[in-house]
């Protein structure tokens, strides 16, 4: 088990330095979600979810759609979150970068590459300040007390109706949230607990809120659909994924988009499976986030994403 969550971390790590130095201005997102994902596969292991690029006040929770024609622009502010899994054992890591441009003044206003970096290492610190406390026995609320405090201390804010997560094997989210602001929360950490830890910081109200947008999905359950198409994507879909989200574009193969997109809203209807939906911060303002996952130990924590 821990071989796998080692394995997955260091490819996961691989990646998401590989894809810092990839990310440019006028670059496609699908492009970048391609490279992430196929580099991803060529290191041994398969995404444990749709690789999110969510640029600016999108904050997560967005992966290319078929065909997405969505380019990145010189000034933006790129959450790059990307995850591995071996055998079903997750490795979950995020990073932000402020894009060089040719003129990206025209594309930040009020923002200055001084004021995102800034935001950028703001999440960084507050992601290891976070991971410094980690260790059998802590109470859950301290993380989050101690993240609110880092990023408040940068003149910043949490986005506080967003945290990080405990995981198991095929189970992304698996019951246990890490706040990233201060909250009453006695359940106290175990050895043996592997947390994704993620801070997200803005200059804004600090919450987000769900878009109408949905390009990443889940299996809920079996249920009865009328049409062929929808029951032969919910059979691949818990051959393939599990319980673990995949994005549409999966799906597509020599398949018109159109019918798997007919397909997944009657499974959508039908609530065998599950829409994440595009989030915003609700202000409009801009975002970064830092991630890491650790493994607790029993002084301390395994960082197998660094």
């Amino acid at each position: 088990m821990i071989e796998n969550y080692i394995k997955a971390g260091k490819i996961v790590k691989e990646v998401r330095e590989l894809a810092l130095k990839e990310v440019h201005e006028g670059m496609k997102v699908l492009d970048l979600i391609n490279l992430i994902e196929g580099e991803i596969i060529k290191r041994g292991a398969l995404p444990a979810f749709p690789c999110n690029i969510s640029i600016n006040e999108i904050t997560a929770h967005y992966t290319s759609p078929p065909e997405d024609s969505t380019l990145i622009k010189g000034g933006d502010l790129v959450k790059i979150d990307l995850g591995a899994h071996v055998d079903g054992f997750i490795a979950d890591s995020a990073v932000s970068v402020s894009v060089d441009g040719d003129d990206p003044a025209e594309n930040m206003a009020p923002y200055t590459p001084q004021i995102q970096e800034e935001m950028i290492e703001t999440a960084q610190e507050a992601l290891n300040t976070a991971i410094s406390t980690i260790k059998p026995g802590v109470e859950v609320g301290r993380i989050g007390e101690e993240v609110e405090k880092t990023i408040q201390a940068q003149g910043l804010k949490p986005v506080s109706n967003l945290t990080g997560h405990s995981m198991e094997q095929w189970i992304l989210h698996s019951g246990l949230s890490i706040p990233n602001v201060k909250e009453k929360n006695n359940h106290k950490l175990e050895e043996g607990d592997v947390l994704a830890i993620e801070p997200f910081v803005t200059d804004g109200m600090g919450l987000v809120g769900d878009m109408k947008d949905a390009f990443i999905f889940r299996f809920l359950r079996d249920r009865p659909v009328r049409m062929i198409q929808a029951r032969k994507i919910l059979e691949r879909i818990k051959i393939e994924y599990k319980i673990l989200p995949f994005a549409q574009r999966w799906l597509e193969d020599n398949e018109k988009s159109s019918k798997t997109s007919i397909a997944l809203r009657q499974l959508i209807s039908s609530r065998a499976v599950y829409p994440y939906h595009v989030l915003r911060e609700k202000s409009g303002a801009r975002v970064a986030q830092a991630e890491h996952t650790v493994i607790v130990e029993s002084e301390g924590c395994l960082i197998i994403t660094k």
